[in-house]
C-alpha cells in the first residue's frame, strides 16, 4: 500500500482585518498553520517566519525523525522571532499559533501550539484533535466554569502558549499518527471555528468530495456570518495511491510568497525567505507591513527578491502574472491582473475586467475592504471576491412622507401600518465536541507565558 497526500490551502483577510496575519501551507508530505499575532507590526511577520522555517524541512524523512525534526525546526523559528523583537523595537510582542503536521510514508508527525485546530474526519464522524492552549480551556479543565459559560467567558480569547518573542522554551504539544486511507485532515485558524459550529464543519467536509470546493465552502461560510478575523484552511486527503503526487505545495496568507514554484528543502523561494528575512533592506519592510503604502512596498520588495533568487526578471515578471487582485475601476469593482506594485519602470498589474458592481452601492463594510487591494492567486477567486462584495448592498434610504398642508375638515384617519420585518439573527458559535470554546476577535495584543494577551 502506498499512502499519500492530496492537498489545499486557502485564506482570505476576512471583513473586518485590513492585512493577513494568517499564513497556510500544504504539500504531499507538510501541512502548516499559524495564526500571528501582535498588533500592526508584528502577526504576520511572526506566521510567515514559521511558515518559512518550516518549509525548508518539507521533504521525504524517517518515521523517527519526524517530530524532533519538527521541534528543532520551530525552535530555530523562535530564535528568529527573538532575533527580531531584539533588532526592532516595535516588533516586540510578536508571536504565533502553530499547527505542523510532517509525513513520512503512512506516519504523521504533529506538534502544536496556541489554539488553531487539527480535526479528523474518519467515516464521517468529526474530532477535534488538537486541545486549545487557552486560559479558557485551563479552566474548563479545572471544572472551574462549565462549556456554556465558556462560549461567553470574557478572557475566551487569551491564548496561553505560542512561539513568540519571550526567551523560555516553547511548549509543544507533539504526537504521531497513523496515515489511514479514507481519512480528512482539517487544519483550521479560528477566524472559522470562532463563527462556524461544528456541525456546519463536519457536514462541509463530509459533502464536498474535491478538496478545492470544500476549502471555498468553508471560507464561504465564515465570510456569510461575518468573518470578523482572518479565515485559513489547509485540507489534505489521505489516499491509497502510488500516483506521484503534485509536486507544487500550495502557500497561502502571509507567507504566499512564489506560490507556484516546487519548495523543498532550502532550494525553495520560502526556505530563501526564512534565510534573507533578517537582511537589513528586508526588515525595513517588514516592519511597514500594515501601514499603507508601506504594505505594498514590501510586496515590491518580495518580488525584488524573487527576482534575485528565482532565476531573473523573466521568470518573476511571470509568476506576478499569474495573480490577480480586486480594488476600484473608475467607481465600480475592478480586478486586475499582477500584483498591486511596481518595481522601478516595470508595471506589474493591468486592469484585466471591470464588474457592473458599483462601490457607491456597497455597505461601509464592503467600501473600506477596498481601500487596500484584495490580492487572490487566481481568476476565478478573484471574480469570488466581486461576487461576495457585490451582496454587500447599503440599506436604501426610506421612502420620503410628503407632509400633509391641508386642514383637516373631520375626525383624523390614520393609516395602518405596515408590519414590522423580522429581525435576522445571527448564528452563534457553537461549542466543540470536546467542550473547548469557541475564540473570539481577540484585540491585537500578545499572548505569551506569564502574560496572557488577545489571541488572533
Amino acid at each position: 500500500m502506498t499512502i499519500n497526500l492530496r492537498y489545499t490551502a486557502m485564506s482570505d483577510v476576512g471583513l473586518i482585518r485590513k492585512s493577513n496575519q494568517d499564513a497556510g501551507y500544504a504539500s504531499a508530505n507538510l501541512l502548516v498553520l499559524a495564526d500571528g499575532m501582535g498588533g500592526a507590526a508584528g502577526g504576520d511577520i511572526a506566521s510567515s517566519v514559521v511558515v518559512a522555517h518550516l518549509a525548508e524541512i518539507d521533504d521525504v524523512h524517517q518515521a523517527e525523525d519526524l517530530v524532533p525534526l519538527l521541534v528543532s525546526t520551530l525552535e530555530e523559528a523562535h530564535e528568529d522571532l527573538i532575533a527580531r523583537a531584539e533588532e526592532k523595537a516595535e516588533l516586540a510582542g510578536l508571536g504565533t499559533t502553530c499547527i505542523a503536521i510532517l509525513r513520512a510514508s503512512n506516519k504523521l508527525g504533529m506538534v502544536h501550539v496556541g489554539d488553531s485546530r487539527a480535526y479528523l474526519l474518519r467515516d464521517n464522524k468529526l474530532t477535534q484533535i488538537t486541545r486549545d492552549h487557552t486560559l479558557v480551556q485551563y479552566l474548563l479543565d479545572k471544572g472551574e466554569i462549565t462549556a456554556e459559560e465558556a462560549e461567553n467567558h470574557p478572557k475566551r480569547n487569551v491564548i496561553m502558549r505560542n512561539i513568540g518573542d519571550t526567551p523560555e522554551p516553547i511548549e509543544l504539544d507533539e504526537s504521531v499518527r497513523e496515515a489511514v486511507p479514507g481519512d480528512r485532515w482539517l487544519l483550521a485558524s479560528d477566524g472559522l471555528f470562532g463563527v462556524v459550529s461544528n456541525e456546519s464543519i463536519s457536514q462541509t467536509l463530509t459533502e464536498h468530495e474535491d478538496l478545492d470546493e470544500c476549502a471555498r465552502e468553508l471560507i464561504d461560510l465564515a465570510l456569510a456570518a461575518g468573518a470578523p478575523d482572518n479565515v485559513t484552511v489547509v485540507l489534505a486527503d489521505v489516499v491509497d495511491d502510488d500516483r506521484t503526487p503534485d509536486a507544487k505545495p500550495v502557500i497561502v496568507g502571509s507567507a504566499a510568497v512564489d506560490a507556484g514554484r516546487p519548495t523543498r528543502a532550502g532550494r525553495s523561494a520560502a526556505g530563501s525567505l526564512a534565510r534573507l528575512r533578517r537582511r537589513p533592506e528586508a526588515e525595513a519592510e517588514d516592519s511597514d507591513v500594515e501601514r499603507a503604502p508601506g504594505r505594498w512596498a514590501r510586496l515590491a520588495a518580495i518580488v525584488a527578491l524573487v527576482l534575485l533568487f528565482g532565476g531573473g526578471a523573466t521568470g518573476a515578471y511571470a509568476w506576478s502574472q499569474t495573480q490577480y487582485y480586486v480594488a476600484p475601476a473608475a467607481g465600480n469593482i475592478g480586478i486586475y491582473k499582477g500584483v498591486p506594485a511596481n518595481l522601478g519602470p516595470i508595471t506589474l498589474s493591468q486592469l484585466y475586467e471591470r464588474s457592473d458592481v458599483t462601490i457607491g452601492d456597497l455597505n461601509q463594510i464592503a467600501r473600506d475592504r477596498l481601500e487596500e487591494p484584495i490580492t487572490r492567486g487566481s481568476l476565478e477567486e478573484a471574480r469570488q471576491v466581486v461576487d461576495d462584495l457585490a451582496k454587500q448592498e447599503k440599506p436604501a434610504d426610506p421612502p420620503a412622507t410628503p407632509a400633509d398642508t391641508s386642514t383637516p375638515t373631520g375626525p383624523a384617519v390614520f393609516p395602518s401600518t405596515n408590519p414590522s420585518p423580522s429581525s435576522s439573527t445571527t448564528p452563534s458559535p457553537s461549542a466543540t465536541s470536546s467542550g473547548s470554546p469557541q475564540p473570539a476577535d481577540d484585540s491585537d495584543g500578545t499572548s505569551k507565558p506569564g502574560r496572557a494577551g488577545g489571541g488572533s
